[in-house]
């Protein structure tokens, strides 16, 4: 009996036994597949990318990363990023994992902080730009990227160059307190003093817009598009029911929303947004060449990151 079980007999794992003499299932990659946040439906990574990562079926426009709207919108290899040596700090010693947070998110996103600036061309038209990214700590606003948004503003005014700005942010960082709250009024001034120099200021919003973002530089463009279904907002909205004891629209903080009420000038689909910046410059540049007619058109391109 004893010699009959030997045979069964094997040093290896029993997985690994059960296995032999099969064809292995090759493995297939966990991302191959991306579930679409607005309608939970599955969509194929290569389609999804080929689609600026916006859903077939319900049209909802998944984030950018700043890299991603670079590739987006201006020209190829025009980009040039301008203030890199502004690096974040801990002005409220929060400490060493604060700081490791900030390392892990500068290596996911290879960006110092929530926001690229630089400039580049869109069309025919040299524009300085900055967009948020939403991947570094929520696109959140700190000493960084109030100082980078201002300078960008600045480099705008004494180049005379269009300003465009995508925001992509919750808010102010809330690891630097009040430090965060004063970028509000600096961003602010520089946009005045872009608004006296006559140079054009465009913003983009994007999922989400809010709070301290929303309430400062991201409300007084000259123009103001947003992606559709953005949220964009201050507090949020619960927050808002629970004061003012009234239910609010289902629409309501919704790009859709905020354009039915005058704060946005228009709503604009991923597909067509570098299109519609071209003929916004070539409205504030008359003479400027025409180019929105030879825009080539997104969907047919891969963003790349």
């Amino acid at each position: 009996m004893n010699a009959f079980f030997d045979k069964f007999k094997t040093n290896k794992p029993a997985a690994e036994a059960e296995g032999e003499g099969k064809v292995q299932a090759p493995k297939v990659p966990s991302d191959l597949w991306v579930k679409c946040s607005g309608c939970d439906t599955p969509i194929y990574r290569k389609v999804f990318e080929e689609k600026l990562k916006v859903c077939d079926k319900c049209g909802f426009h998944h984030k950018l990363s700043s890299y991603e709207r670079i590739s987006l919108l201006t020209e190829p290899g025009s980009f040039e990023e301008l203030f890199t040596e502004i690096l974040p700090a801990d002005p409220l010693n929060f400490g060493e994992e604060y700081m490791t947070k900030l390392a892990a998110d500068q290596k996911k996103t290879n960006l110092n902080d929530a926001v690229l600036t630089g400039k580049a061309k869109v069309g025919e038209h040299n524009v300085a730009l900055g967009f948020m990214d939403f991947f570094f700590r929520g696109g959140s606003m700190g000493s960084v990227v109030g100082e980078k948004i201002t300078r960008i503003l600045e480099y705008g005014a004494d180049n005379r160059l269009p300003v465009i700005i995508a925001t992509c942010s919750g808010g102010a960082r809330m690891q630097e307190g009040v430090f965060s709250l004063m970028q509000l009024v600096k961003t602010n001034a520089a946009i005045n003093r872009l608004g006296e120099a006559g140079v054009p200021y465009i913003v983009i919003m994007t999922d989400p817009t809010t709070a301290g973002v929303a309430a400062s530089f991201a409300a007084i463009g000259d123009v103001i598009l947003a992606e559709p279904g953005a949220i964009i907002g201050f507090s949020g909205r619960r927050v808002i029911e629970q004061t003012i004891r009234q239910k609010l629209p289902p629409d309501f903080q919704s790009a859709e929303f905020y354009q039915k009420h005058g704060f946005i000038d228009k709503v604009v689909h991923r597909r067509m947004m570098k299109k519609t910046l071209v003929r916004i410059l070539n409205f504030f540049n008359p003479k400027a060449k025409k180019t929105e007619d030879v825009v080539a058109e997104p969907e047919k391109q891969t963003v790349e990151v």
